[in-house]
């Protein structure tokens, strides 16, 4: 199925280069948006499956703008493309439940394969924004205890994520909502986590962790 995109952006020939780059690898983009407040209104008229967020814009940022989004498309799956390489965007991002975060700077191609992912129900992370969250994810996780290397090395960092929140003993509606996801999407990174680290259950997974753990 083709995926829908919405581009938001207060650049116009950054969104029609985007546009054009997406449309010619097979997506179809249902609209442009170049504030926050547009994006929410044509998110929620659009129904778009990605959309595709800028953090500056004039009228609102794109974490403001981000949650709202969420709330009138819950099914749209919401990647930051950005310049910020600041950790505290990255992490507020990803807090509020964006299924990814990219840097501007990315070669076309590999947004075009990291779009797809997310259009399949991957996460999408920059190289370098990956690794600097997962070292977040690892010495902020619960209990005072870190994801040792054999796990974080494995698992996406939605997945390390939801692992570390199960760690804390919450059900799938509460990770939904600490996540603002939806609790399919809960349910689908749980299952994909249990496979990557070749357990049954999420006892077994937690039996796992904490066994790395030593």
């Amino acid at each position: 199925m083709t995926a829908r995109v919405l581009i938001v952006d207060d650049h116009p020939l950054t969104r029609e280069a985007l546009a054009s780059l997406l449309t010619a690898n097979g997506f179809e983009v249902v609209g442009q948006a170049s504030s926050g407040a547009e994006a929410i209104a044509l998110a929620g008229s659009l129904a778009p499956g990605v959309v595709v967020l800028d953090l500056t814009m004039p009228d609102m940022t794109g974490l403001e703008a981000l949650p709202r989004v969420h709330e009138v498309a819950p099914n749209a799956e919401i990647v930051v493309l950005t310049a910020s390489e600041d950790d505290a965007n990255l992490l507020a991002a990803i807090r509020a439940g964006a299924a990814g975060y990219l840097l501007k700077s990315e070669p076309p191609e590999r947004i075009v394969g990291f779009l797809r992912g997310v259009s399949d129900g991957d996460v999408a992370l920059s190289g370098a924004v990956a690794r600097r969250l997962i070292e977040q994810v690892r010495e902020g996780g619960p209990r005072g205890g870190a994801v040792p290397e054999s796990i974080a090395a494995v698992l996406s960092a939605r997945e390390l994520e939801v692992l570390l929140l199960l760690d804390q003993h919450l059900g799938t509606d509460e990770i939904a909502q600490r996540l603002i996801i939806s609790e399919h999407t809960v349910r689908s990174h749980v299952k994909n986590l249990l496979s990557k680290l070749g357990v049954s259950s999420r006892r077994e997974a937690l039996e796992k962790l904490s066994a790395a753990r030593g």
